[in-house]
């Protein structure tokens, strides 16, 4: 039996876990700042995303700071992977299409991508972006408009506009309040968010 500690935490965790977009996963490819990697874990916990991959393959795993993720971290499942190839694998096998980032001529425009649907988004390194294999891999590269001189957005902030498409896309099709998790699932999660 669950012990929470208030009423009011009580309530919260059963709401998040009831908004918790399943069928919405990032895919983080040797990003190394700390902070940037604090400020994608606090979006994806603000637009329900319950479970992130992460590929360290040239670049070390940052040390995440509690007070920089804003305890967001502790919130967020993790998932490592050795390799682009393995993550995408695992990925495919559950059904989630794969977009990686990218600034290369010829890929599609953020807002015609279909967001509301199984997917993973992938955002590569501060400097390099995503690796050549993320994205000839993925199933579609996409990159968000820009209308100034600079090419790209930092990797924080673009995760952040990424995401709030997929949550505006999602919120218009009512995917916040209804849950498609069974009760056992939607039990399971709670009983998870309870013991952090």
């Amino acid at each position: 039996m669950l012990i929470f500690k208030t009423e009011k935490r009580k309530n919260r965790i059963i709401e998040v876990a009831r908004r918790r977009q399943q069928t919405l996963h990032i895919v983080l490819e040797n990003i190394h700042d700390p902070h940037n990697v604090s400020a994608i874990f606090r979006t994806c916990d603000a637009v329900g995303v319950p479970l992130v991959s992460l590929v360290y393959t040239v670049e070390k795993f940052p040390k995440i700071a509690k007070k920089s993720s804003g305890s967001a971290f502790k919130w967020i499942e993790k998932e490592k992977h050795k390799s682009i190839s393995d993550c995408y694998t695992s990925l495919k096998e559950k059904g989630f299409k794969i977009y990686a980032s990218s600034i290369t001529d010829g890929v599609k425009n953020l807002y015609d991508l279909d967001l509301s649907a199984k997917c993973a988004v992938v955002l590569g390194n501060e400097h390099r972006g995503v690796s050549d294999e993320a994205a000839e891999l993925a199933d579609e590269r996409f990159s968000i408009p820009m209308f100034g001189m600079v090419q790209s957005l930092n990797v924080s902030v673009a995760s952040a506009v990424v995401l709030y498409e997929a949550a505006r896309q999602r919120f218009a099709k009512d995917m916040y309040s209804d849950s498609k998790k069974s009760d056992e699932e939607l039990n399971e999660l709670i009983t998870y968010l309870s013991k952090k």
